[in-house]
């Protein structure tokens, strides 16, 4: 296993803030609740690399690492797998985890919109959830492009629009009327639904040279256990932000109103829903941008 820092510009201020403080200490506090969550997310990308037999694959916003270390177990010696991400404390995590598995994963902590990758350096890119992010997606797979192989692919999960994906907003719309402050989501800010447009998508990865694009609707269902649920939304997403900073009078209050909204989801032990994705794929059939 091998970590090295990324001394580029960076381009993401705002995330890389969010993502090496509370957002990025969230996350891994959590780690093993999300990393059972998206495994069905999880197993749709490795699946994709044993279609694809790469010798080297990159994963995008790898946070904690679990995907480049299920995919580097996959590849075994033929193969090396790249995480990068934003948050040096989740490369941390997803590091002390490499080594104590034993496992040859490497980790950047750096910016994927602005980090020197060695040109023509991976025939697979994949991401769960983390290419959303960027402040110039464009100029992120332009960059992205200039690390890819000829003939490379990419493999990478978003989510679908928030109408889609009503339990992702379900703790937001039930705090709103104690916290009136809590912001509305801007549907075109670095953010989860950021990639919900499927046109959007396609425009930003041809405009940053990448073609044979393919945009498939996935459908998952996910589920965690019943007496995780508060720990999920009061630690992560926008409502916790909040939450930390609201006196214990308030935090109850709030907790309770946004717990019992979320009644429909929970069966017996377990809580379910949907998750509403795209599989986007693409490939790059020459090697540099502008070829």
């Amino acid at each position: 296993m091998r970590t090295s820092t990324d001394t580029t510009r960076q381009a993401n201020s705002e995330q890389a803030a969010l993502w090496n403080d509370s957002s990025g200490r969230a996350w891994i506090d959590t780690q093993e609740l999300l990393d059972e969550l998206f495994r069905p997310f999880e197993k749709l990308l490795t699946d994709a690399v044993a279609a694809k037999s790469p010798v080297s694959v990159l994963d995008v916003g790898c946070g904690t690492g679990a995907v480049s270390l299920a995919i580097q177990r996959l590849l075994g010696a033929r193969g090396r797998s790249v995480g990068i991400d934003i948050s040096t404390p989740m490369i941390a995590v997803a590091c002390d985890r490499a080594a104590r598995a034993s496992a040859a994963a490497e980790f950047i902590a750096g910016d994927a919109q602005t980090h020197a990758f060695a040109p023509a350096s991976f025939d697979l890119i994949v991401s769960r959830f983390g290419v959303m992010f960027f402040d110039d997606s464009v100029a992120a797979f332009r960059n992205l492009r200039r690390a890819a192989m000829k003939n490379a692919e990419l493999r990478l999960l978003a989510w679908r629009g928030p109408q889609e994906n009503p339990f992702m907003l379900t703790a937001e719309h039930a705090a709103k009327p104690l916290l009136p402050q809590l912001p509305t989501r801007d549907p075109d800010a670095p953010g989860q639904f950021a990639f919900a447009g499927r046109d959007r998508v396609a425009g930003i990865l041809a405009d940053s040279g990448w073609s044979d694009i393919d945009i498939q609707p996935v459908d998952v269902d996910c589920r965690f256990p019943a007496h995780e649920l508060q720990r999920y939304f009061s630690q992560l997403g926008p409502l916790a932000r909040f939450l930390r900073g609201a006196d214990e009078a308030t935090r109850t209050r709030i907790i309770d109103a946004v717990r019992k909204a979320f009644d429909a989801y929970v069966h017996a032990d377990e809580v379910r829903f949907t998750a509403a994705c795209w599989m986007i794929a693409a490939r790059t059939a020459t090697q540099g941008i502008g070829k």
